[in-house]
C-alpha cells in the first residue's frame, strides 16, 4: 500500500495508467483519487485533461481484459477459491461480491459490461461474469472502453471543477465530500443507458422480419 500510496503522490500518464490497470483487476485502488487529482493538475497545466482520461481508459481496458481472460480459462471454482482466499480478503474481496457482479450481469446482460464500469462495488469485477459467461472478447472492450472512459470522464470534471474553488490541501476532503454528487450522477446514467438498450431491443423485436 505504501507503494501505492507514492504512486498516487507522483500522478504521470504512466502512473494514471498503472494505477487504472490495478483498479481494474482486484486491487482495491480507487479511481477518483487518482483521475480527480490528475485532472486537477491539468487545470493548472501539469498535464493534458484529454491524456488523463486516455490513459486512464487504456489502464482500465487492460485491467479489466486480465480479469477477463482469467475468468474466462481458470473458471468459476477457482475465481470463488481465490477470492474467499487471504489474498482475496486483503484485496477485498469475497465470494459474494463476485457473486454479486455475476447476478448484475445476468440481469443485464452484455449491456452490463458499459453500465457496471459505473457502480462502485461492480466496476472492477464486472469484467469477471464477462470472461465466465465467454462474452465475445472484442464486444466486451468496446462497452468497457465505453463504460471507462465515460466514469472517468465525470471525476476528471470534477477535478477540473474542483480546481477552481479549492487549494490542493483540500482536495482529497473535497473528493470525499461530492462523492454522493458523483453517485447521483452514476445513477442516472446507468438508468439512461438501460433504458438506451431496453428500447433499442424492443424496437429490434419489432422490426418485420425478411
Amino acid at each position: 500500500m505504501n507503494f501505492i500510496t507514492s504512486l498516487l503522490g507522483n500522478l504521470n500518464y504512466g502512473t494514471i495508467l498503472f494505477l487504472m490497470l490495478l483498479e481494474s483487476t482486484v486491487v482495491p485502488v480507487p479511481s477518483e483519487f487518482v483521475v480527480t487529482p490528475a485532472a486537477y493538475h491539468a487545470a493548472s497545466g501539469q498535464l493534458d485533461v484529454w491524456l488523463v482520461i486516455l490513459f486512464a481508459t487504456i489502464g482500465a481496458d487492460l485491467g479489466a481484459s486480465i480479469n477477463y481472460v482469467v475468468a474466462y480459462y481458470v473458471g468459476r471454482p477457482v475465481i470463488y477459491k481465490f477470492a474467499n482466499s487471504k489474498w482475496g480478503k486483503m484485496c477485498l474481496l469475497n465470494q459474494e461480491k463476485v457473486e454479486k457482479s455475476e447476478r448484475y450481469f445476468d440481469d443485464h446482460g452484455i449491456a452490463a459490461t458499459l453500465t457496471g464500469r459505473l457502480i462502485p462495488g461492480i466496476r472492477h469485477l464486472i469484467s469477471i461474469p464477462a470472461g465466465l459467461a465467454k462474452m465475445n472478447y472484442w464486444k466486451f472492450l468496446l462497452y468497457t472502453t465505453l463504460g471507462a472512459g465515460c466514469w472517468h470522464a465525470i471525476l476528471a470534471g470534477l477535478g477540473w471543477y474542483l480546481h477552481t474553488i479549492v487549494p490542493e490541501e483540500q482536495l482529497n476532503d473535497k473528493i470525499e465530500e461530492y462523492a454522493e454528487y458523483i453517485k447521483i450522477i452514476i445513477v442516472a446514467l446507468v438508468i439512461a443507458a438501460i433504458v438506451w438498450f431496453a428500447v433499442r431491443h424492443l424496437m429490434k423485436k419489432k422490426m418485420p422480419q425478411n
